[in-house]
């Protein structure tokens, strides 16, 4: 039996019910790692695919349409229903890690982009995805890195202006589980896996995106930064509003549009 952390609690709470209003706002930001994390994975036509913790199914979509034989799970049911239609030649279901309901070694490749994210333990999770992958497959993965790029820092900055820190109610992840957010430190999670020739690269983009857009995550309650918005009152949240879209102003393009530097990095090996 799994008994899930502190942080897993949290996370299944904080992306309840989230879906629409993911999709509408941080998952074209998401998108972006997608074709490189499949081409690592080595997914191509016939291969057995997993995504794991698909979100609106960005990555199960686009390795459908490589030709694989796409199985598609997130931890929230309303993201499955998006995703399902999605990616309909995709096998869609509810599924958490570090639990999967998959034999050993039943895929070829693997991916999870940016689940590692919201896992209470990422090591435990990463050996269930080499268990599910069989020997010789590939798996690769994402995460966002610290220290964040300047755009996925900018509602990060409005909070800490408003004078708004972290509430007691949204744990972080224990220091005993946490690792170094850093090319090395992610290759060498991956390695403590078992997993050989481990490559670990850093992806830099500017994520194209309005102020409109950019705010209906949080304002929705989305991700951490949308817990930590949404639990102010709203005569702070109102202040928050009003700092974020002074902060735009140093990403506005002469249309508007915001040009958002976003960091991240993608790890794969060799199971």
């Amino acid at each position: 039996m799994v008994v899930r952390t502190a942080f897993d609690e949290s996370e299944r709470r904080a992306w309840a019910g989230q879906a629409d209003a993911y999709a509408v706002s941080f998952a074209k930001l998401c998108a972006y790692p997608v074709p490189g994390l499949l081409d690592a994975a080595g997914v191509g036509r016939g291969a057995r695919v997993l995504d794991v913790g698909t979100g609106t199914g960005t990555a199960a979509a686009a390795a459908c349409e490589r030709g694989a034989k796409v199985t598609a799970v997130d931890a929230e049911p309303g993201m499955v229903a998006r995703a399902a239609p999605a990616a309909p030649g995709a096998d869609v279901r509810v599924a958490a890690l570090p639990r999967l309901p998959f034999a050993d070694d039943e895929f070829d490749a693997v991916v999870g982009n940016f689940v590692l994210n919201h896992v209470g333990r990422p090591r435990q999770a990463l050996r269930e995805l080499r268990r599910v992958t069989r020997p010789g497959g590939r798996i690769a993965a994402t995460i966002w890195g610290v220290p964040a790029a300047s755009g996925q820092a900018l509602l990060g900055r409005a909070v800490q202006a408003a004078g708004v820190t972290r509430p007691a109610h949204l744990p972080t992840l224990a220091p005993e589980e946490d690792f170094p957010r850093t090319e090395q430190g992610f290759a060498a999670l991956l390695g403590e896996t078992g997993l050989m020739d481990v490559v670990c690269e850093t992806l830099s983009w500017d994520h194209r995106t309005t102020a409109e857009e950019w705010w209906s995550g949080p304002a929705a309650g989305v991700a951490t930064i949308g817990q930590i918005v949404a639990s102010q009152d709203p005569a702070v949240i109102a202040d928050i509003k009003d700092r974020f879209q002074s902060l735009c102003v140093e990403f506005a393009g002469p249309d508007g549009v915001l040009m958002l530097p976003h960091m991240a990095l993608m790890a794969h090996g060799q199971a």
